[in-house]
């Protein structure tokens, strides 16, 4: 007893403070190989189903919902579609920007315009994580197209000031306003492009501005 005893005081505090560290670099690469390749396998898929839910409904819509105004979407569900076909994104707009709504898609603000209304719609979405829709964004360039479809009409804006050129804090609320700055005419309609400045955890938002230029029937 007293030999095992002996042995049981030799227990290193050096080998205890290795044995602490492995766990807690074990958990930290199984939470970044989740964050990184497990929550965009999720994000992918509802992306998917999302996409494919809202083809289905706009596939034969009625004479009525063809001719109606563009109805206030429900929180939290996918409402519309949106394309950057500079940046190969297509991802659906879901109506909310709460963390869960920005895991499933691109996120609209609800005190934000709907599409192709003069005002301002706002819409955030991820760089890093939850399928990436922005990995992208700070590559749009001015002139490029972004665009908005929904049940009833394709809107296409065009950039007028690129998400590279303007970095703000969170707090800088005004770029959600309805006519947001000093660029725009009250009798335009804006789309606002919100997301991380940075790939790695900074409160800096990247914000783009694209301006309606044109609509078509769907």
């Amino acid at each position: 007893m007293a030999h095992m005893a002996k042995r049981a005081r030799r227990v290193s505090p050096v080998g205890v403070l290795g044995l602490v560290l492995l766990a807690v670099l074990f958990v930290a690469v199984a939470w970044a190989l989740w964050f990184h390749v497990g929550t965009n396998a999720v994000a992918d898929a509802d992306r998917r189903d999302a996409l494919a839910g809202l083809d289905e409904a706009w596939r034969a819509p009625t004479a009525a919902e063809s001719e109606a105004e563009l109805p206030l979407p429900e929180a939290g569900r996918p409402a519309w579609i949106l394309e950057i076909p500079a940046l190969g994104v297509r991802q659906p707009i879901i109506a909310g920007t709460d963390p869960d709504d920005l895991s499933r898609g691109v996120g609209w603000y609800p005190t934000t315009n709907l599409p192709g209304e003069v005002g301002n719609m706002a819409l955030a979405g991820r760089r890093v994580g939850h399928g990436e829709p922005f990995r992208r964004l700070l590559d749009l360039e001015r002139g490029d197209e972004v665009v908005v479809e929904t049940m009833i009409k394709r809107y296409t804006y065009v950039v007028r000031v690129a998400p590279a050129e303007l970095t703000v804090a969170p707090e800088d609320s005004w770029v959600l306003d309805p006519v947001p700055g000093k660029d725009f005419d009250p009798h335009e309609a804006v789309l606002t492009l919100t997301t991380e400045q940075d790939l790695y955890p900074t409160p800096d938002r990247a914000v783009g501005f694209a301006v309606l230029e044109s609509e078509e029937p769907k």
